[in-house]
């Protein structure tokens, strides 16, 4: 496997596990409410976190593969997968009624790594046959 690959294949790991980490905390009227990408009730937000799991595993299956055609292939669900993360941030970050969350680790490290797999995928070099 190239160094990328590698690379990749764990930034693949560590959106997975940002899923179940908290992503913020919100000061509510029983108290603080932490929501993760997988739990999130009381809220409007949803599971955006079984999304990202998904994705990652495809981009992780197109790390995996040592063909050409799979790198390409990998390009679509890499940027999804960024994007999807960039999304999320956005989402998760944004003020409410004059109420703001406090971001926590979760969703600012699964928003590098989604950066860092698809970077590693725009890296990847290609064999010329002569």
């Amino acid at each position: 496997m190239k160094r990328n690959a590698i690379i990749g294949l764990i930034a693949v790991i560590v959106v997975i596990v940002c899923a179940f980490l908290p992503w913020i905390t919100v000061q509510a009227d029983e108290g603080l409410r932490t929501y993760t990408g997988l739990s999130s009730e009381g809220s409007s937000f949803g599971e955006p976190g079984k999304l990202s799991i998904f994705v990652a595993v495809l981009t992780g299956v197109f790390f995996l593969i040592p063909k050409d055609w799979a790198a390409r292939a990998n390009l679509f669900p890499s940027a999804f997968l960024a994007a999807w993360a960039f999304r999320n941030m956005l989402l998760y970050s944004r003020c409410e009624m004059g109420i703001c969350p406090d971001q926590r680790y979760g969703l600012w490290l699964s928003l590098l790594a989604a950066l860092t797999s698809f970077v590693c995928v725009l890296m990847h070099r290609k064999k010329f046959v002569q």
